[in-house]
């Protein structure tokens, strides 16, 4: 295993990963072997898509909210084809 020095980290973060490191019950230095095996090692946003990205960065912040949607009552009006300026005259079927 290679062991790695870094310089000038500032004390706030120092600060940070000791308390991320007392909250999930591990030493400083196994906390950021995890940060660096995590960021190394997950897919990224492309290869996961953009909304799991998304949708996990927020998760991952703490920010989680589930919503309640209504249920849809109307149908979308209906989309004219025609290649005519200003649409066509015809009534449009339903399928």
């Amino acid at each position: 295993m290679a062991t790695l020095t870094i310089r000038g980290l500032d004390d706030d973060v120092r600060e940070r990963l000791r308390a991320r490191a007392a909250e999930h019950g591990r030493s400083m230095e196994a906390e950021i072997r995890a940060i660096l095996t995590s960021a190394v090692t997950a897919p990224s946003g492309l290869e996961r898509g953009l909304g799991t990205f998304i949708h996990s960065s927020f998760a991952d912040a703490g920010l989680t909210v589930e919503l309640d949607l209504p249920p849809r009552s109307e149908h979308g009006r209906a989309v004219d084809f025609s290649d005519e300026p200003g649409g066509s005259d015809r009534e449009v079927a339903d399928a």
